[in-house]
């Protein structure tokens, strides 16, 4: 498929749950400009197959990438930022002006706008999960000198590695394991994501001036969210993330800035 209007796209497997059309369109219409964002569904056995077949539309600028294809997009297109060193999946594909495509990650950057302000190096955050979205936040852990991290995962090999290839002090935990006594926890995984089983953890263990951030957006109040909630824990929704990594995005798909002046009115949408 070729159009002559400049367009990006999601992709993932499922796809249907994303809110990033809204958002991009959003921005779209409020700076005026003719372009588009859509939804594409592709399967991991099509992803090669994908990206072939838009690295010959001109019009495509490149797209967010989300479950499953994190890791798998790295074998695809350049990685001139090393990110598969530093991160270890990509979120981002970017179309260049000589037809060359490239990955980087936006979401290490939309995960930490929120809680940027806080001074983490003595702290003990707790990640669930050891996908692509647990890679991003494991790098930015380490940028913001994190004291200490706690992977809980399915596989504890897998979350080895990470912590290994973030360079990061901590431990690993496995799924059904009680939580450690933390400063952040932060859940990386789909559990708790409408489809998905949801996240079942006891929260008993996290101190009352603890934060819980979920990455899941829908739905917007997760169970773990809620379950913070009834403990009055701070809390962080996957909005915030969202949008952060979107607008890191949208700049490099169309090179605009996103009109942040209009934040409340697209969280509002969002939220419908």
């Amino acid at each position: 498929m070729t159009t002559d209007i400049p367009y990006a796209e999601v992709i993932g497997d499922p796809i249907a749950h994303s809110k990033s059309p809204l958002i991009h369109k959003f921005w779209l219409e409020r700076l005026a400009m003719e372009a588009d964002y859509r939804v594409c569904h592709v399967t991991p056995d099509a992803l090669p197959g994908y990206i072939e077949q838009r690295r010959a539309d001109p019009a495509w600028r490149g797209c967010n990438v989300t479950i499953p294809h994190k890791i798998e997009i790295l074998d695809l297109v350049a990685d001139p930022g090393g990110v598969r060193d530093k991160i270890g999946a990509m979120n981002t594909i970017v179309r260049q002006a000589d037809g060359s495509l490239i990955g980087t990650n936006t979401d290490a950057a939309g995960f930490l706008a929120p809680i940027a302000d806080t001074d983490w190096s003595k702290k003990h955050a707790v990640v669930i999960g050891a996908g692509g979205a647990a890679r991003a936040v494991l790098f930015a852990l380490k940028q913001v000198g994190i004291g200490e991290i706690t992977i809980i995962a399915r596989s504890g090999l897998k979350a080895t590695g990470l912590l290994m290839q973030a360079s990061a002090k901590g431990s690993v935990l496995p799924m059904d394991a009680r939580l450690p006594e933390a400063d952040l926890l932060i859940n990386a995984s789909p559990l708790g994501m409408t489809g998905k089983p949801p996240l079942e953890i006891d929260l008993d263990p996290l101190p009352t001036d603890a934060l819980v951030y979920d990455l899941v957006y829908v739905p917007l109040e997760t169970g773990l969210l809620k379950a913070a909630k009834q403990r009055d824990l701070a809390v962080i929704d996957g909005l915030d993330m969202l949008i952060g990594q979107a607008a890191l995005a949208f700049e490099l798909f169309f090179g605009a800035t996103p009109p942040v002046e209009h934040d409340a009115e697209l969280k509002k949408l969002l939220i419908a």
